[in-house]
């Protein structure tokens, strides 16, 4: 296999550098306007960034867990997405400034008048939840580095030790994603309604972060090879792979959400009932019913056929779908807690601009720096030679 380095155009980092421009003015401008309801877009627009990047390190990781080869041409796609993990906990510094805003339990009136979250007290304080979102991005970030070094090594070593070793990574390294994640889902969401809980919160979120990842790559990887960036280029056969699992963890995002919304719904506890009864208040009720249409009926529909997983122009589309579709679900998990009637301005835009600006240019400096297929990894020749 002869695999030549190629540049992405000049005209991709400039553009990134507008998108983020455009962005950071108008984050700053709500910020100025409205300081609580930009707080909340900040908190959409950090969750948004985190799912993408995470859920680029963890198809990395799965790919070795498994010792999938269909995936391996396109792997560094996802690594360098992954790449873009640190600015999303720069998006979380203002957050942090503003916990006040955010949440009732920093509230000390409020924790005193209410005995439930006294009982939460031990857990919800500032203290531990900042201890616990360091020690979460910390440890991920580590996995994170020791598969990228490992991979970019092996392009000069061919070493197939490195593969060996980011094997065994990937072992401990799901679970602890999994738990963490999980967490920081609970921490920043599920506690701005802190008398709330499901016990399948953490699976939902896993679940669209998986998704934020597939529709992020797909997309990409489909664009890049119809620009003669992947040599040999990719075949139907691994564009059919990503448009399987990409219906596949659609259908497993709807069993969640429908499991969630039944149990609580068959129990009829209040409160358990008061979280869906707030995104069925008002206009928000719209927005419950876009979301099934947004987030299941239209990457179904769009997925459904083989043909469709194989079509590129459907490929890009529905992997631009869903990374929406989770920019969508963030906003309905989010917005109801200020306003019991759903609304949407130019406040609303900021913060997913600067997120696509900072993943182009964070994208467009990987490829300059690295080998856009992992050149020495031992599976790459079989992954090209892929077939179903």
């Amino acid at each position: 296999m002869e695999y030549q380095r190629k540049d992405l155009p000049e005209k991709v980092i400039k553009t990134g550098w507008i998108v983020t421009a455009i962005g950071l003015i108008l984050v700053i401008a709500s910020y100025l306007v409205n300081p609580q309801r930009a707080v909340f877009n900040n908190l959409i627009g950090f969750m948004f960034l985190l799912t993408i990047t995470s859920g680029g390190v963890i198809l990395v990781a799965l790919e070795y867990l498994a010792g999938a080869v269909w995936s391996t041409p396109m792997r560094r796609v996802s690594e360098f997405l992954g790449a873009a993990f640190p600015f999303a906990v720069i998006l979380a510094i203002p957050l942090f400034l503003n916990l006040h805003s955010l949440f009732e339990w920093t509230h000390k009136d409020i924790v005193q008048n209410d005995a439930a979250l006294q009982g939460k007290s031990s857990y919800l304080n500032i203290s531990s939840f900042t201890i616990r979102f360091i020690i979460i991005v910390v440890i991920f970030y580590l996995f994170y580095w020791f598969f990228t070094r490992n991979s970019r090594r092996q392009d000069i070593t061919k070493d197939q030790r490195l593969t060996s070793i980011n094997v065994k990574l990937s072992a401990p390294f799901m679970p602890i994603a999994a738990f963490g994640l999980s967490i920081l889902a609970i921490d920043w969401m599920m506690s701005l309604t802190p008398n709330w809980y499901s016990t399948i919160f953490g699976f939902y979120f896993l679940t669209g972060i998986i998704l934020s990842g597939l529709g992020a790559t797909s997309y990409i990887v489909v664009k890049l090879n119809e620009n003669g960036y992947f040599q040999p280029a990719l075949r139907d056969d691994h564009y059919y792979s990503l448009g399987a699992l990409m219906f596949a963890f659609t259908n497993f995002w709807a069993y969640i959400a429908f499991s969630q919304f039944l149990l609580i719904w068959y129990a009829n506890m209040p409160e358990e009932t008061l979280w869906f009864i707030a995104r069925w208040n008002g206009s928000w009720k719209y927005i419950s019913v876009g979301l099934i249409l947004v987030r299941f009926a239209v990457p179904y529909v769009g997925l459904l056929s083989q043909p469709s997983k194989m079509n590129p122009k459907r490929l890009k589309t529905m992997g631009l779908w869903i990374v929406f579709s989770q920019l969508f679900d963030l906003y309905w998990l989010i917005m109801p807690t200020i306003n019991n009637n759903a609304f949407f301005g130019w406040m609303e835009i900021g913060f997913p601009v600067l997120v696509i600006g900072i993943i182009i240019i964070v994208f467009f400096m990987q490829v300059k720096k690295h080998n856009l297929m992992p050149v020495g990894d031992p599976k790459l020749q079989r992954g090209i030679d892929f077939e179903l």
